[in-house]
């Protein structure tokens, strides 16, 4: 599966059954979550791209967001992730979004020279904050 080779290349716990049971319905049951793409080389699913709308209330227009965007190492280099990645650009302009956003990891120097190199900028001033399951059912929200 494409998401245990990006578990495994981020370093983080690949999904258990229950996530792939979540993944599946949340992508391809009755009320998709988010939209999924796969890139083939000969055939074969070498790279994917994971993407839902968020929305901003200055622009009042939908953003893109991409959530996942993946090539596996050895296919790196024959435009799988930019095909993806312009795919997605292309959804972005026809729905109308006012921007595109994703999130990349600091050492990542790969990803981020490729999203320099199509002209993205790195947002400094914008710091990304998380509150896990667990904290935010610790949070006091039957008051």
């Amino acid at each position: 599966m494409l998401i245990d080779a990006l578990a495994d290349y981020e370093v983080l716990a690949r999904p258990d059954e229950a996530a792939r049971s979540r993944l599946l319905r949340d992508g391809f049951g009755p009320a998709p979550r988010y939209e999924a793409f796969l890139a083939f080389v000969d055939g074969r699913p070498v790279g994917y791209a994971i993407i839902y709308e968020t929305y901003s209330s200055f622009l009042a227009l939908p953003t893109l967001y991409l959530e996942d965007i993946f090539v596996l190492p050895e296919f790196r280099n024959r435009k799988a992730g930019l095909a993806l990645f312009l795919h997605c650009a292309r959804l972005a302009r026809e729905r109308d979004c006012g921007r595109m956003d994703w999130t990349v990891l600091h050492w990542n120097e790969l990803a981020i020279q490729f999203y320099h190199r199509l002209g993205a900028q790195h947002l400094e001033e914008w710091q990304l904050y998380r509150l896990s399951r667990t904290q935010i059912e610790a949070l006091p929200l039957n008051d």
